[in-house]
């Protein structure tokens, strides 16, 4: 089933954020006294339930420091912590404009692999986020793409079909996961290649309606 209904759903890192910042893996792999290689093996291996929201910063943390054999303590955990969400704060003021832009022709939304402390601290960075019309956190909603259950709860939360959404991500493993539920699904290469893409699936006029907020429960890429 489909409507006349358009919603842009972005990924977040990768599109309208950027990716880690260069050297912070390396900064925290000196904290603890490692290899850059060790630790960017150990922060990616123990990251999916983290994001996920099915484990909490410092269990995450204890079992990146255990994985390299290295102590655990309070301060530490809370200085990589802090580490990590700084390193994933940079946005790109073009994409940003962009999306906010696309309010007036559609609905827009934001489906973002984050863990919940990550998505807290993003979101009191980046306010303009709250005018979207629903943002999904995975550390939030418990779901991280590219599990089905990440994109069905956009379409519930929405109450949307499938084919109503036009998924934005740069990692064509969530692209393909939208698309087998049933959503149009584009592997964002740039900016220019996007707005190709969204003027040609979006209609002439856009029906007129009122604008929701719905966010993801907060204070919370």
């Amino acid at each position: 089933m489909t409507t006349d209904r358009r919603i842009v759903l972005f990924d977040l890192f990768g599109v309208i954020a950027r990716h880690q910042h260069p050297g912070a893996l390396e900064k925290m792999a000196a904290r603890c006294h490692v290899s850059v290689d060790a630790f960017t093996t150990a922060y990616w291996t123990y990251r999916p339930p983290y994001d996920a929201g099915q484990q909490s910063a410092s269990a995450y943390w204890t079992d990146v420091l255990r994985g390299l054999s290295r102590s655990v303590d309070a301060d530490t955990i809370e200085e990589l912590r802090l580490t990590d969400i700084d390193s994933w704060f940079r946005v790109d003021a073009l994409m940003v404009t962009y999306v906010q832009s696309l309010r007036h022709r559609a609905e827009v939304a934001l489906l973002s692999n984050i863990p919940a402390d990550h998505a807290d601290a993003f979101l009191a960075a980046q306010p303009w986020l709250r005018h979207l019309d629903h943002i999904a956190f995975s550390g939030k909603i418990k779901a991280a793409k590219p599990d089905p259950a990440a994109f069905q709860h956009c379409v519930v939360a929405l109450r949307a079909a499938p084919a109503d959404f036009l998924f934005v991500d740069d990692r064509e493993e969530n692209v393909r996961a939208a698309q087998a539920i049933g959503m149009n699904g584009h592997v964002f290469t740039g900016q220019d290649g996007l707005e190709t893409v969204v003027d040609t699936w979006l209609p002439t006029r856009y029906p007129a309606r009122g604008w929701c907020l719905s966010v993801v429960s907060r204070p919370s890429l």
